[in-house]
């Protein structure tokens, strides 16, 4: 397996319109790996893509993908599903044939786990959307339970919640190797035992409510996205007891304010094999 970060950025990707601190002017300036788009994770092997942000059609064209096998969803919000037309333009349109031609037509399976598929019932209009696409024929849709496990070119995918249940992680094992893809929402999850040793392991990088290399506080105590995001303190203790060989950390928000190189310094000061993520990495698993 290898796997390629699509988009390395969060909620907010860098650079931020109108923004006009050092970090977007020096993204504006010099692009990749300085720039970010939103989240979302290929894995080379089982050809899986996880999460279509709103730059998803761009991420896909600028890669090294050249098939999708499958996609999989890991929660409702928009910075990692509203780029979901991106099925539409890769199931391609025929206009030299009618009625189109099946063969000309690329259909990708979109897995959806237990609770992603209730919340898109509800939540900024996915279930209508997807609905959409698959009666077009771009798309076949899965509902999984939990507990299900998906085999896709020699890899098992197993799909679980988290401590915020509405948000999955994902096991791929295949060719003696083990892959956790943790795309989002990792506040207050303790990683169960049998994780522990995966050959990598792919995590959002968490909040920063102090400054990661003074201590000094920069979200205040009070604000509530401490009541639900997990800070960059929360994740390297995930890192801990996960001990994967490799981490790679992503979802890296803009608000944060730390550029490329800094993240570099960072890493280097952190240890524990952590590598930040940056958009069209790779990296062997």
């Amino acid at each position: 397996m290898k796997v390629e970060i699509l988009g390395s950025g969060g909620a907010s990707a860098t650079p931020r319109p109108g923004c006009v601190c050092s970090v977007c002017v020096e993204a504006r300036a010099r692009g990749v790996p300085y720039s970010r788009t939103g989240p979302s994770v290929f894995v080379h092997g089982p050809d899986v893509l996880f999460d279509t942000p709103e730059e998803s059609r761009l991420q896909l064209d600028r890669s090294t993908v050249t098939e999708i096998g499958a996609c999989f969803y890991s929660h409702w919000h928009p910075d990692h599903t509203m780029g979901r037309r991106v099925w539409e333009a890769v199931g391609g349109h025929d206009l030299h044939h009618w009625p189109p031609d099946p063969e000309l037509r690329r259909t990708t399976d979109v897995y959806l786990p237990e609770q992603v598929a209730a919340d898109f019932g509800n939540r900024l209009g996915n279930r209508e959307h997807f609905e959409f696409l698959a009666g077009r024929g771009w798309i076949r849709l899965h509902e999984l339970r939990d507990g299900d496990t998906v085999e896709l070119g020699g890899v098992s995918i197993r799909p679980f919640r988290l401590h915020e249940e509405y948000v999955y992680a994902f096991e791929l094992s295949g060719g003696g190797k083990r892959l956790l893809v943790a795309m989002d929402e990792i506040h207050r999850w303790t990683p169960p035992a049998e994780l522990r040793g995966l050959d990598l392991a792919v995590l959002p990088m968490g909040v920063c409510e102090h400054d990661p290399f003074t201590g000094e506080r920069r979200i205040p105590e009070d604000h509530p996205v401490l009541r639900f995001e997990a800070t960059f303190e929360q994740t390297l203790r995930v890192v801990d007891e996960l001990a994967a060989k490799r981490v790679v950390l992503s979802h890296v928000e803009e608000a944060d304010g730390l550029g490329f190189d800094e993240l570099r310094r960072l890493a280097a000061k952190v240890g524990r094999n952590i590598t930040f993520a940056w958009d069209t990495m790779l990296v062997e698993v």
